[in-house]
């Protein structure tokens, strides 16, 4: 109840009586009281005034299991919630327990993770307090071969969900950063459990970097924060809402299509990438060339110097004039 007492004050953004509180969620004073006095033990800051009732100051910003429950308004991605002070990996996590059975939409959270992960088995710097970790998790109905595209749906929820809390030009750099002010924000990774023709599990996992912090002296030139960039603090729940929200979307239209194709010009619009110099590692070595967009599968198209189009599949992308590349 205590998430859903967070949610009604802050919806309603004023004194509420505890008489009204208990007619609405059908409980006694004393259950009421209960609830505030634990809110209040977790860090909330809940006016009680006599005559006047209780009151949620607006622009508190708590991270927890009790403040992502009551912003939560999502269909399906989020539910439930399972909220840690620290994990090893929220990714490896979110495994473990679909394995165990937990369903899609299932969200795991940590303030801090001890081994997060990036592309390649890269480490990710993870300290408390600071950023955004989380994992949904997926249990897709379609072909295995569509479950890579899965990072490309979830980047662009990213960059749209930062777009509209924080108000930054978030942008998409192929296939699983996003970069804001030339620099990386945010970093996606995707795992599956396959079997044959049949995909058990796919988690999605996303690190934010949230607020103005030291980065390790490795990535201190390429990486930056939304606080950095926007000027100003971020409610990281606020945040997480909002990328659910529009992975929502984006992956609802993935669905039904088999396929990015609909989703084409709207990636394409966020693509850091798209018109410009990149330079392509791969197996077969490396080049260069102009970066034209994605096509329906997700393939980065770069118009080799003859005029010659190339799918990208995999392998290392960099931008000029991003993360050094110049």
């Amino acid at each position: 109840m205590k998430s859903e007492i967070l949610a009604f004050l802050r919806k309603r953004g004023e004194y509420v009586s505890g008489q009204e509180l208990c007619e609405h969620f059908g409980v006694s004073r004393t259950a009421v009281w209960k609830a505030i006095g634990q809110l209040k033990k977790e860090g909330y800051h809940i006016e009680a005034v006599q005559n006047r009732g209780y009151l949620l100051p607006a622009e508190q910003e708590l991270f927890g299991q009790n403040e992502l429950e009551s912003r939560m308004n999502t269909k399906w991605a989020g539910y439930p919630v399972k909220f840690y002070d620290s994990l090893s990996s929220t990714n490896l996590q979110a495994k473990l327990d679909a394995e165990n059975g937990a369903e899609e939409g299932t969200l795991i959270v940590a303030d801090m993770q001890t081994a997060g992960r990036g592309r390649k088995g890269r480490s990710w710097s993870s300290p408390a307090g600071t950023n955004i970790y989380f994992t949904l998790i997926l249990k897709p109905k379609f072909a295995v071969e569509l479950a890579s595209m899965v990072t490309l749906v979830m980047g662009m929820a990213a960059a749209e969900g930062i777009r509209k809390t924080c108000g930054v030009e978030a942008e998409i750099k192929w296939p699983n950063d996003i970069v804001t002010g030339g620099k990386k924000v945010c970093g996606i990774l995707a795992e599956m459990s396959v079997e044959r023709e049949y995909i058990h599990y796919v988690v999605i996992g996303a690190g934010i970097n949230v607020r103005a912090q030291h980065f390790p002296e490795e990535i201190a030139d390429v990486a930056t924060s939304l606080q950095v960039e926007c000027g100003r603090k971020v409610s990281r729940a606020e945040l997480i809402v909002n990328v659910l929200k529009a992975f929502e979307d984006c992956y609802s239209i993935f669905q039904e299509a088999g396929s990015l194709e609909p989703l084409i010009e709207r990636y394409n619009r966020l693509l850091v990438n798209k018109d410009r110099e990149v330079r392509v590692l791969d197996p077969g070595g490396e080049f260069r060339g102009i970066a034209r967009g994605i096509n329906r599968t997700g393939e980065l198209l770069v118009e080799l110097p003859d005029g010659n189009i190339t799918e990208v599949y995999a392998g290392e992308v960099s931008v000029r004039g991003i993360y050094g590349y110049v």
